[in-house]
C-alpha cells in the first residue's frame, strides 16, 4: 500500500479541450496504474471560461479552478504546469511557469517560431527544472522496440526512412477556418501533424543534416464558421513533402497532409537497412512489421504483436493482443515525466529536443519557400 510519507506533486492543468481532457485522463491513469514515487495531486485547473473551468475541475477531479492561467502558475499548490492550449499561448505560459521555477509539460509543437523555442529552451536551462513536450506516440512500447532493434543492428546499416502523417479532418473544402489555419498560431499540416513525424524520425534515426521540400495550400479559403457564407483566406500548408538526409548516411522522405481522405491517424514509417525492413502505422499501433533478408522462397514480412514483454504494456494488460490505445500512450508519457522529476527519466522529449524538432521544421519551411536544399547549419 502506498504510504502517506510520499512527497506531493501538485499538477496544474491549463486548458479544457481535447488535449486538456487527455492530460487529465493521463494523470488519473498514471496514478492508478503505476506505483509512483510521489503522491500525485490534481491541484488546479484553469480555463478562460470560469464556469467551464469550475465544471471541468469538478468532473475531472481537480481540487480547485482558476479563470486566469497566471493565477494557476502562482498557485503554491502547483508544482507542475501542464499546458494544453492553442499553440500561440505555449510561449507566454511556459515562460511564466519557468520564471516561477515550476516544471512544465507542454503540448506540441513547442512554440510558433524557432525564436520562441530557443528562448523557451534557454529559460528551462536557466531554471534548472524538468520539461517535457507531448510527443506521446514515441511512448508506444512498439516504438521502443523498434528503436531497440535499430540500435542493436538487427536491420543492418540503415539506408532509408519513408515517413508519412496523414489525416482527413480538413479534407473537405467546406471544413471551417480555425486557429490551426493561422501561420501566427503555428498552423498547417507540417506543424500540426508533421512535427510528430519529425520527432519520431529523430527519435529513431538521429540528426538530419539537410532537407529539400515543397508545400501547398490546396484550399486557399475556407468558411469563417461551419455553414457560414463568409470566407477567410488561408495561407498555411495543407500538405508538405520533403527529402531528408540523415547524419548516419540514410536518405528519407517525409509527408504530412490533413487532406488525405480515409486516414484518421496515419503516422507511419518504413525503415530499411542492409539486413531488413521495419514498418509501423499508428492506426495499427499494437504491431510492427519486420522483414529479414534471406531464405529465398520462404521470406516475407513478420507481424510482431505488442504484449507484456514490451516495457509499459504489462502495466495496463497482462495478455498480448488485447491492445493499448491513445490514452494509454499519454499515461506512459506522464509516467516517464514523473520518473524524470525523480531524476530517473531519459526517453521523453524535453525542451532541448523539442527545439531541435522546431529547427528541423523551420528548415523544411525555408527549403519549400526558396526551392533549394537547406542544411541544418542554415537555421
Amino acid at each position: 500500500m502506498r504510504g502517506n510519507s510520499l512527497p506531493d506533486l501538485g499538477v496544474g492543468l491549463i486548458g479544457t479541450g481535447f488535449m486538456g481532457r487527455a492530460h487529465a485522463l493521463a494523470f488519473h491513469n498514471a496514478r492508478t496504474t503505476f506505483e509512483l514515487p510521489i503522491n500525485l495531486k490534481l491541484a488546479a485547473l484553469a480555463d478562460a471560461d470560469a464556469a467551464r473551468a469550475q465544471d471541468c475541475a469538478s468532473r475531472w477531479g481537480f481540487e480547485r479552478s482558476h479563470a486566469d492561467w497566471q493565477q494557476l502558475i502562482s498557485d503554491p499548490a502547483v508544482d507542475l504546469v501542464a499546458i494544453t492550449t492553442p499553440n500561440l499561448l505555449h510561449f507566454p505560459m511556459a515562460m511564466a511557469a519557468l520564471e516561477a521555477g515550476k516544471a512544465v509539460y507542454c503540448e506540441k509543437p513547442l512554440a510558433v517560431s524557432l525564436g520562441q523555442a530557443r528562448q523557451m529552451h534557454a529559460a528551462a536551462r536557466k531554471a534548472g527544472v524538468v520539461t517535457r513536450v507531448g510527443y506521446n506516440y514515441q511512448h508506444n512500447p512498439m516504438i521502443g522496440l523498434a528503436r531497440e532493434m535499430i540500435e542493436a543492428g538487427e536491420l543492418g546499416r540503415i539506408i532509408s526512412f519513408q515517413g508519412e502523417f496523414s489525416e482527413d479532418f480538413m479534407g473537405d473544402a467546406l471544413s471551417p477556418w480555425s486557429w490551426r489555419c493561422e501561420e501566427a498560431h503555428a498552423g498547417g499540416a507540417l506543424a500540426d501533424l508533421g512535427s510528430h513525424l519529425l520527432a519520431m524520425a529523430r527519435y529513431l534515426l538521429g540528426d538530419v543534416e539537410a532537407v529539400c521540400a515543397d508545400s501547398q495550400t490546396v484550399h486557399p479559403q475556407r468558411p469563417a464558421a461551419r455553414g457560414s457564407n463568409e470566407q477567410r483566406a488561408i495561407n498555411i500548408d495543407d500538405q508538405t513533402y520533403a527529402l531528408l538526409r540523415f547524419a548516419n548516411g540514410a536518405r528519407g522522405t517525409f509527408g504530412s497532409s490533413w487532406l488525405k481522405h480515409g486516414y484518421k491517424n496515419h503516422l507511419s514509417f518504413e525503415i530499411s537497412g542492409t539486413l531488413g525492413t521495419l514498418s509501423f502505422d499508428q492506426e495499427r499501433l499494437n504491431e510492427l512489421r519486420l522483414y529479414r533478408a534471406g531464405a529465398p522462397g520462404r521470406d516475407g514480412f513478420q507481424r510482431i504483436l505488442a504484449g507484456p514483454q514490451q516495457p509499459g504494456y504489462a502495466a495496463f494488460c497482462p495478455a498480448p493482443g488485447h491492445q493499448l490505445g491513445y490514452n494509454e500512450l499519454k499515461a506512459l508519457e506522464v509516467h516517464e515525466l514523473i520518473q524524470a522529476l525523480q531524476g530517473n527519466g531519459g526517453n521523453g522529449t524535453d525542451f532541448a529536443e523539442a527545439m531541435e524538432v522546431e529547427r528541423l521544421a523551420t528548415a523544411i519551411r525555408l527549403a519549400a519557400k526558396e526551392m533549394r536544399w537547406v542544411t541544418m547549419t542554415d537555421v
